[in-house]
């Protein structure tokens, strides 16, 4: 197995690490599940970076490092969720996104259409970790004028998942025809 796909699993891995770090018994745990959260989320900019430098693309690469990523921001977006920082509405919007766009791919693929990331997706997916690391930075300090700055880079997250969304279907309505 190549780095790149080592790199993916650790990704996922890391969950679990992720998720205790919200029930440590100490004030500032939210930032150390930050701090994995950050250093997870940096093996998804470098797996592909290196498969690509190096010539290691492979199947189970293409497969498994979308899957890690999805992994990932959700479980953040449920512990924020669980924790009372982020908005359920937010949090349902952009993982019924996830799911929607997964499976337009499935269906996309079943037909021989690769369905690549857009701009609009990968803009979502960067707003995405700017949220979470903005919510887990701010909300442990309990200033007002910093939670609102950071709920506004929550719906900032929730409209790209849904503008990229309607992207990803319009490109793609041809795989989803009902005729």
């Amino acid at each position: 197995m190549n780095l790149p796909n080592k790199l993916t699993i650790l990704r996922i891995c890391m969950i679990p690490f992720f998720i205790a770090c919200f029930y440590l018994p100490f004030d500032f745990s939210v930032y150390i599940a930050a701090a994995v959260f950050a250093i997870a989320y940096a093996t998804d900019a470098l797996d592909g970076h290196l498969a690509r430098k190096n010539g290691q693309v492979t199947d189970f690469g293409k497969l498994m490092d979308p899957i890690a990523d999805k992994l990932l921001s959700a479980a953040a977006l449920i512990m924020l969720t669980a924790m009372d920082m982020i908005h359920p509405v937010a949090v349902i919007v952009i993982l019924s996104r996830e799911f929607l766009i997964s499976g337009l791919r499935l269906v996309c693929a079943d037909k021989g259409v690769v369905v690549a990331a857009s701009a609009w997706g990968k803009l979502k997916t960067i707003s995405q970790v700017v949220c979470i690391m903005a919510v887990m930075a701010v909300y442990p300090l309990g200033i007002d004028w910093l939670k609102i700055a950071a709920d506004v880079t929550v719906w900032i997250s929730v409209a790209l998942a849904l503008i990229s969304g309607v992207d990803y279907l319009i490109k793609n309505r041809s795989c989803i025809s009902t005729k």
